[in-house]
């Protein structure tokens, strides 16, 4: 990717939604260094949310920054990457963004009785009662933000090739 600006894909959206899932497809397709969010969260962000308690902005920052060095060191080599991050508010992207210029978001979005369904059927970190708490801090993307939104319900693959085109990379 010599001369042109790597694209670095984040796979945003709360707890349940898919991210990790898409992002892995999407991975498969492209072959692009991935980095999974949560491996980033310092062992006190893990266990507050482990106990049921919302993390606080104090506690996102420097989860924060650390995802945005990665892609930055990887931006800085003209590599292309993916990270899977709930980038639940603008300021939170923002932080992202400063990795590399061609930041582009995908943002899971869903219903709320899928995303719920999901999150009592899986083994993670993150209780299922924690999921009204980011449906509330979480703000949308705006208009002027480069990404898209996607719907869970649709097949993986659906959804990985909607990505993969809407970029125009293969």
């Amino acid at each position: 990717m010599t001369g042109a600006t790597p694209l670095h894909l984040v796979f945003m959206g709360v707890s349940g939604s898919g991210k990790s899932t898409v992002a892995r497809a999407v991975q498969g397709l492209l072959g692009w260094e991935t980095a999974e969010g949560d491996d980033f969260h310092p062992p006190a962000n893990v266990e507050k949310m482990s106990r049921g308690v919302p993390l606080t902005d104090d506690d996102r920052w420097g989860w924060l920054e650390s995802l945005a060095q990665w892609t930055a060191e990887r931006d800085q080599r003209g590599e292309p990457t993916i990270i899977t991050c709930s980038a639940l508010r603008r300021a939170y992207r923002d932080v992202l963004r400063t990795g590399g210029a061609g930041t582009f978001f995908v943002h899971c979005t869903g219903d709320k009785g899928l995303l719920l369904q999901r999150m009592e059927a899986r083994a993670h970190f993150m209780p299922p009662s924690l999921l009204e708490s980011q449906l509330d801090t979480l703000e949308p993307l705006q208009a002027d933000e480069d990404g898209m939104d996607v719907d869970p319900a649709l097949p993986v693959d659906r959804i990985a090739a909607m990505v993969v085109a809407r970029l125009g990379v293969s």
